[in-house]
């Protein structure tokens, strides 16, 4: 009963914007921008997640990547969306939602990446404060997990600056880059965001 009920396409075809940035599903001409973004942020991003290979990177895999995605979306089952710098519509990165479950959990897992060029200076908390605002003001979720490793502070403080919550430690959470790492896992409820915003209001 976790699917039943899932809302109707148009929550999960978004046109997201959070100065300063814009977020929308990912098409095949947005492949040269995010291969030359992957490429160059190798080593920053694999520290952090698993290492792809070139056939991970190539135009094919992209291409099937959409057609997954584009199955996930039709079914109410995840959003994987990319973000562009507003200014000059440069991609900086993405955010995504999957393993979305409806019935008595509303929940999902929420994901983040920003290229190397652009990190630390605000556009990866704007993409995921436009991600978690459409959760639950669209889809009508009630919950948001999102994990890091320890050591990667730049990604802890960002959740935080959105209002994530520190849950507890995930032992051997993910298998990154040939061995089991530990994650920090946060949280974000509806009412938490519902709060934030009275907050700042």
């Amino acid at each position: 009963m976790l699917f039943a009920n899932a809302p109707s396409n148009p929550a999960f075809n978004p046109v997201l914007v959070q100065e300063p940035v814009m977020l929308r599903a990912a098409v095949l001409t947005d492949y040269p921008a995010w291969a030359a973004l992957r490429d160059e942020s190798r080593a920053h991003l694999t520290e952090w997640e698993e290492a792809w290979t070139p056939e991970q990177a190539s135009l094919s895999a992209f291409k099937r990547r959409l057609r997954l995605y584009d199955r996930d979306r039709r079914r109410g089952g995840g959003l994987y969306l990319l973000a562009f710098r507003i200014g000059d519509h440069a991609l900086i990165g993405g955010a995504t939602l999957s393993n979305i479950r409806y019935g008595a959990s509303r929940s999902a897992l929420l994901g983040y990446w920003v290229g190397a060029p652009y990190a630390q200076r605000g556009y990866g908390t704007a993409a995921v404060k436009a991600i978690a605002a459409h959760a639950f003001d669209a889809i009508e979720l009630n919950r948001l997990t999102a994990a890091c490793q320890p050591g990667n502070i730049a990604s802890q403080k960002l959740l935080e600056r959105c209002g994530f919550l520190r849950e507890g430690l995930a032992r051997d959470y993910l298998m990154i880059n040939g061995a089991w790492r530990d994650h920090v896992i946060y949280a974000l409820t509806a009412a938490d965001c519902r709060k934030n915003k009275d907050a700042e209001s």
